[in-house]
């Protein structure tokens, strides 16, 4: 999927675990490790009571089974890494803001389901 073509329908929050307001923000193949990388807003993870990763880790892994998965799949060719990030505010790709938490995760994609993969 190109970054900013959306449907309405991913860009309306996606449910996870824990019920913490999640967003789908955009997707994009990275040229260097042809890694597909699936981006969402979720305010809760920062301001004065952030949740922690060991809080949303579980809705990482929801959002790669149940959203970016099914997407992959409908590509030719699977990518071989899917990465999930959540992010507490919008911000372009690869940039860092020392205000601003992020969560990544990556996940090898096998066998209809996405595989933890430790950076």
């Amino acid at each position: 999927m190109t970054p900013g073509l959306a449907t309405a329908l991913e860009e309306s929050a996606v449910a996870v675990p824990s019920g913490m307001s999640v967003t789908f923000v955009d997707s994009s193949i990275d040229s260097g490790t042809s890694a597909q990388r699936f981006r969402f807003l979720a305010p809760q993870i920062g301001g004065p009571k952030p949740l922690t990763y060991d809080e949303v880790a579980p809705d990482m892994q929801h959002l790669c089974d149940n959203f970016a998965l099914p997407r992959a799949t409908q590509a030719q060719v699977i990518p071989p890494v899917i990465v999930i990030s959540l992010m507490e505010e919008p911000l372009e790709v690869g940039v860092t803001s020392p205000g601003i938490r992020q969560y990544f995760e990556a996940y090898s994609p096998q066998n209809g389901v996405c595989l933890w993969e430790a950076f």
